[in-house]
């Protein structure tokens, strides 16, 4: 279920009401009850969860340390290398 914002044009305090989409907007502030209250835009939030997200899959470290030492020392390239490929 929806949170919705609101905010009270006399008292100017917001509150936050839990509603159906189906719902019809609050009349009254539930501080001052006065009928004066606007729905008011606020900022959403969401997680993804699972995998195929940038967050899960694409933005892991893969750093490549085959370059990490002495110049002569000789290292293969890690399976994580572009070059590896």
């Amino acid at each position: 279920m929806p949170i919705y914002e609101y905010q009270c044009k006399s008292c100017g305090r917001r509150f936050e009401i839990m509603q159906r989409i189906s719902d019809k907007p609050i009349k009254k502030c539930e501080y001052c009850s006065d009928g004066n209250v606007e729905k008011i835009m606020s900022q959403s939030s969401f997680a993804l969860k699972g995998s195929g997200w940038h967050k899960t899959d694409y933005a892991a470290n893969k750093t490549c340390d085959a370059g990490a030492g002495k110049k002569d020392d000789k290292q293969s390239p890690c399976a994580n290398c572009p070059s590896a490929s």
